[in-house]
This record gives C-alpha cells, structure tokens and sequence, in this order.
C-alpha cells in the first residue's frame, strides 16, 4: 500500500530593520506580490476502487500519480505522464502490474463552434497483462466539447494506432484498427467560493477497439459526480462517486451479463459502482 503524504511547511516570522527618520511612517513598496502566479505544470495523486478504461474494468485498488506541463507553442501544448499501480487485482488470473501513460496533447481552438482537441496516448506495461502479453499500446483521440447553456456537451473518438500487442488468446495481433467513440453531458453546480458539484454522464461505442475477433457495439453507459473543493489557489482535492453500466458489448466485446472477459480477468462485463479522490497542486 502506498501513502501519500502532505508535507505542509509553515515560514517563521521574519525580523524587518527600521529604516528612515523617527517619526517618519517607513516606506512601503507597493509592488503586488503574485503569490499564485502558475507557469502551466501540475501534480496529481490519487486513489480510485476501479480502474476503468472507455468503458471495461482492467483493475482494482489503484493508487496514480500524474505530472503534466502546458506550453504554448504555435497552440497550446501539454504533455504529461500517469503512473497506476494497481494494488490488487480482478482475480487470480489476471497478473496486471505497473501501467505508465504518457500522453501529448494539442489544444486546436475552436473549429465549426466546437473546443477541439487532438492528442496521442501510449501506454507501456512491462510486466503485461496475464494471457495478454501486451508491453505497449498508442492511441490516437479527437475530444470536441461545447457549451450548450443549460449543460456541456463531449464528443470522443478513439483510434487505437498499434503498438506490441503481444498474443492475446493465442493469437497475435498488434491491436491497431480499431475506433472507441463516445458522447456526454456535463453540467457544473456552484456550491460555495471554495466547492462546486460536477456531474457527467454519457454512452461509449465500440468499432472492433484493440482487436478485430472481438465486437463491436455499445459498450457501455456512465455517470459520474465529483465534489472539487479548492484547498487554495494551488490545490484541489477532489472526490467522485461513478457508476460504469454494462450495454450490448463492452469494450472486450462480452455482453454485459457476463462477469468475465474472454481472458477470464473479470474486466469489461457488468455494472460497476466505483469511486475515488485525488489531490492536484498546480505551479
């Protein structure tokens, strides 16, 4: 089990010289100090009961931590990694390990009335994943999100680009060619200065996603509500409350009445109450 732990440091009361004439008021300098003042990088920790990835359960008792940097180039640029260690997994079968997530992301204004993001996402797992024996897998997402008044409204593609697929079931396959797509609703609530209410909830498809012998069709539904509480102007802690309901095939192509996946792993299949928190402090 990991701990993270909060080191808060509190500076001693400094000791000013008296400067200028007595009976003189000491001059100030007015000069604003901007104590928040980010250059665009953050760091996040957190726990969540299921590791849920577009629509399938791959662990549980996952503890992450996050780093990412914001640069402006020609657009807006961030890049970043996610490190999960799962903590304990589906079952017996499944022998998942570390998982690190590096990502790139290019913010691209907006287009047609819609925010527009593209990004690449690789992930490397070197321990594999029990029969699968995948070491890295890159996807490809467009995210397209615009405000509709009364709610947000997200729109996903997914396009998974290969990788070293490994074998999975006894047969190779490099997990390329296949789409994931999905569509949501936001809406934010204002609690306090400090907290505000964010609930989301939405529907993924998958198009044949990692490999061709597996499904397509729904993959699965979602809702999810989370309470961000700014701490300061640097933190935020957050936790959430989401629920993951199996449709027609999810993401692993079994129909949701299944418990298990075609690996045996208890991914994928079913209905999922799960939850979280995670501290972010920007800088």
């Amino acid at each position: 089990m990991k701990k993270f732990t909060l080191i808060a440091v509190i500076s001693g009361l400094a000791l000013g010289a008296h400067a200028g004439d007595w009976g003189k008021a000491p001059v100030s300098d007015k000069t604003p100090i901007e104590e928040c003042v980010d250059i665009g990088g953050s760091i996040s920790s957190g726990y969540m009961t299921d590791f849920i990835f577009q629509g399938s359960r791959h662990a549980r008792d996952t503890v992450w931590t996050d780093a990412k940097y914001t640069f402006d180039a020609f657009i807006p640029v961030t890049i970043g990694a996610t490190y999960y260690n799962f903590l304990s997994n589906i079952n017996q079968n499944a022998v998942f390990g570390d998982f690190l997530h590096t990502y790139a992301s290019f913010n691209l204004g907006n287009i047609a009335g819609f925010d527009t993001a593209l990004a690449y996402n690789h992930a490397f797992l070197p321990e594999g994943t029990g029969p699968v024996t995948t070491t890295s897998q890159g996807v490809l997402t467009l995210g397209l999100s615009r405000d509709l008044g009364i709610a947000t409204l997200l729109l996903g593609t997914a396009y998974s680009v290969g990788g070293d697929g490994g074998t999975a079931l006894g047969v190779n396959d490099d997990f390329s060619g296949g789409w994931y797509h999905n569509a949501g609703l936001r809406k934010s609530f204002g609690l306090t200065d400090a907290a505000s209410l964010v609930v989301e909830a939405g529907v993924g498809y998958s198009d044949d996603y990692w490999v061709h012998y597996w499904n397509s069709g729904w993959a699965h539904y979602y809702a999810k509500a989370s309470l961000p509480i700014q701490l300061n102007c640097r933190a935020t802690l957050t936790p959430y409350i989401g629920f993951n309901g199996g449709m027609d095939d999810n993401a692993l192509g079994f129909e949701s009445s299944d418990s298990l996946d075609a690996l045996g792993t208890g991914a994928g299949g079913g209905d999922v109450l799960h939850g979280g928190i995670s501290l972010s402090v920007s800088f």
